[in-house]
């Protein structure tokens, strides 16, 4: 399994039109700040749930992305789920988001991170399957989840607009957070 702590330059929002990806942000995009300093610690529990990841992710044109483990701590304090997150976390990550992948596995995702907490809006633009896009605060805190399917076939998903407020955005496989129980006021653990 590949795991990298990462270390990432953190930069602010972009307004522009992004693939599963941010449209409109309060957030600026002159700063970058260079840190490695972790949301949280796992628990025994979550470092588990980590270690059983293997997911062939991430590949093609996201192969280069630095990569964390990213585990859902309900709000009882239990494991709802993990998955190995791809980190955008530049202007140009953020824009492609996921509209290069054909597909993603159940245990991969993307993890967006911005400076400060801001007005977001993602959309599914060029997006070959659903995602689930959850939108987090400061403290990892999730504010807001959409479901958000493919694109029809005559559409691009540019209309398909999903808005958060969060310095961290999250995308999975569509209802992945039904399927593991995931709700507003969970919260997100990872290394960053």
């Amino acid at each position: 399994m590949r795991r990298r702590h990462l270390i990432a330059l953190l930069a602010g929002g972009l307004p522009a039109a992004l693939a599963g990806c941010q449209t409109d942000s309060t957030a600026d995009d002159a700063a970058t700040n260079e840190t490695t300093v972790g949301i949280d610690a796992f628990t025994d529990e979550e470092r588990a749930a980590v270690d059983r990841l293997d997911p062939a992710w991430p590949t093609g044109p996201y192969a280069s992305y630095e990569t964390t483990p990213v585990v859902v701590r309900g709000a009882d304090g239990g494991v709802r789920g993990a998955v190995v997150a791809a980190v955008a976390d530049t202007p140009d990550k953020r824009r492609l988001g996921l509209s290069a992948a054909e597909s993603m596995p159940a245990a991969g995702g993307m993890l967006f991170t911005y400076e400060s907490v801001g007005d977001r809006t993602y959309v599914m633009r060029d997006m070959s399957f659903g995602l689930d896009i959850i939108y987090a605060d400061a403290d990892g805190t999730i504010t807001t989840i959409h479901n958000a399917p493919a694109p029809g076939p005559d559409e691009n998903g540019a209309s398909q607009t999903y808005p958060g407020r969060g310095q961290y955005v999250f995308e999975v496989t569509r209802n992945w957070t039904t399927d593991n129980n995931v709700s507003v006021g969970d919260r997100l653990v990872f290394t960053r």
